[in-house]
């Protein structure tokens, strides 16, 4: 989230701060919530700002339209704010109840809270937009004001990227962080294929259990995920600089249709 990038004046200012914002993200392995600009209030006026954002049309950001009416707890007034920190509610929520590969979208995912919302978009207009990787928010009758798209920053139709959904990039960063971390005990083990093995089962484990509770697609594990650390993912070279590489492939989507998360360690060094 940014919280306070609705008060950059121009839309190259926004779209530096967005920059920036993501570079910071891919380090870290975190999803950024990128608000639409205050000044789009109508499709038309969306459409036509979109192309600022083509500098910085990336998978690890998902860009929320239009702005919230909320009540102003300092006035006790109505006001219009920013959609991503009710988002990231949504995300949060849908993470606890459902886990990270359900889509933080739909009727269930409802904006706590929102009186109304300063555009109000039709069917049609949300056809228009979310093929262009804009994620609307919308007003039904029954469920009231909810997230009505789940598409990255990258999930223009045009661009046809792997990692076009939130959910398919949010699970990969959530496994990738994962098995990070629950791989740093290699660090001074030798770097072997008995370590190999031991880093097989270990992936294996996870990857099954997030299997056994519906995270991939796929009737079988074979269908729904692999592991891959041997001679070669780490070379003979890997293991002289002290790194030992694991190629990790999940099917989030369709069975046996993966997308590959690479996860590099440093391994076979000497605790003092």
């Amino acid at each position: 989230m940014l919280p306070n990038s609705r008060r950059t004046r121009r839309p190259t200012d926004a779209v530096t701060v967005v920059s920036a914002a993501q570079r910071l993200c891919q380090e870290r392995r975190i999803f950024l919530l990128v608000d639409a600009p205050g000044t789009w209030v109508s499709v038309d006026t969306a459409r036509a700002g979109l192309a600022a954002f083509d500098a910085v049309r990336g998978n690890h950001a998902g860009l929320y339209f239009p702005h919230l009416q909320l009540t102003d707890p300092l006035t006790g007034r109505l006001r219009s704010f920013p959609p991503s920190g009710a988002v990231a509610g949504v995300i949060a929520r849908t993470d606890s109840e459902r886990g990270v590969w359900k889509a933080p979208a739909g009727t269930e995912a409802r904006l706590a809270g929102v009186h109304s919302l300063t555009v109000n978009l039709t069917d049609r207009e949300t056809g228009l937009l979310n093929p262009l990787g804009v994620n609307c928010l919308r007003t039904f009758p029954v469920t009231g004001p909810v997230v009505w798209g789940a598409r990255t920053l990258e999930g223009s139709d045009a661009l046809d990227s792997e990692w076009k959904y939130v959910p398919v990039r949010r699970l990969a960063l959530h496994v990738e962080e994962s098995l990070q971390r629950g791989l740093q005990w290699v660090v001074f083990e030798p770097n072997d294929e008995n370590l190999w093995q031991q880093i097989r089962l270990a992936a294996s484990s996870y990857l099954h259990t997030l299997f056994r509770q519906g995270a991939f697609k796929g009737g079988t594990p074979r269908d729904a995920y692999f592991v891959k650390c041997d001679s070669d993912t780490t070379t003979t070279e890997d293991i002289e600089n002290g790194i030992v590489n694991v190629l990790v492939g999940i099917a989030p989507v369709r069975p046996a249709e993966f997308v590959v998360v690479k996860i590099q360690q440093t391994s076979g060094q000497f605790a003092l």
